[in-house]
């Protein structure tokens, strides 16, 4: 016999004519053959186990980047600056067509906070529905909240609001980095009676 490769670079045995005992070469062909299985077998088993230990991993990064959006939002009704120092990146940039201002970094999270909250101190944020793609986190939710203090040039109609919002976060190293926001300003004004219904 002699040894060759196959397509996938297996070493492959064949049957040479040496004469000889042709029932030894076939036990010799059944051993090689049963041992390459094993192998495959064994290949497999280690390909599944590694892409399953990648799936955990995976599946627990995104389990931790949904908690960490339900910190941020437990963090900005409360203004807690040391939790914004901590998880929110120098460079962070939040989009957001319906304000007037940027917000960046944790200090323009903190200037969001004290411009919404002292008009809506009573501001609830029900958190509805997750959903985590690599990096980034997709959170839907309700701004509820009662209009008892000035909003820009608006004074306090003591109205309450109940909008839609959708907010998407991306995360890297458990810290946020960037922040998509859509609110629901159109119902917002018309709940506020700055508009006609």
């Amino acid at each position: 016999m002699q040894c060759s490769l196959n397509t996938i670079g297996m070493a492959r045995w064949q049957p040479q004519a040496y004469g000889g005992d042709s029932r030894k070469n076939m036990e010799s062909e059944e051993m090689f053959a049963t041992w390459k299985r094993a192998l495959m077998m064994g290949l497999l088993a280690f390909g599944l186990a590694f892409q399953a230990g990648c799936a955990d991993k995976k599946a627990s990064v995104q389990e931790a980047n949904k908690q960490l959006c339900r910190d941020y939002f437990q963090a900005f009704l409360k203004g807690d600056t040391e939790w914004m120092k901590k998880h929110i990146a120098a460079g962070f940039v939040r989009h957001d067509p319906g304000l007037g201002f940027e917000v960046k970094g944790p200090e323009g999270v903190k200037k969001l906070h004290d411009v919404l909250m002292p008009a809506f101190p009573d501001m609830k944020l029900p958190l509805l529905d997750f959903v985590a793609e690599g990096d980034k986190v997709l959170v839907r939710l309700k701004v509820q909240a009662t209009h008892t203090g000035a909003l820009g040039d608006m004074a306090a109609t003591g109205k309450k609001i109940d909008i839609d919002v959708l907010d998407l976060f991306q995360f890297k190293d458990g810290v946020l980095i960037e922040h998509w926001a859509l609110l629901d300003n159109l119902g917002m004004l018309k709940q506020l009676g700055a508009i006609p219904q």
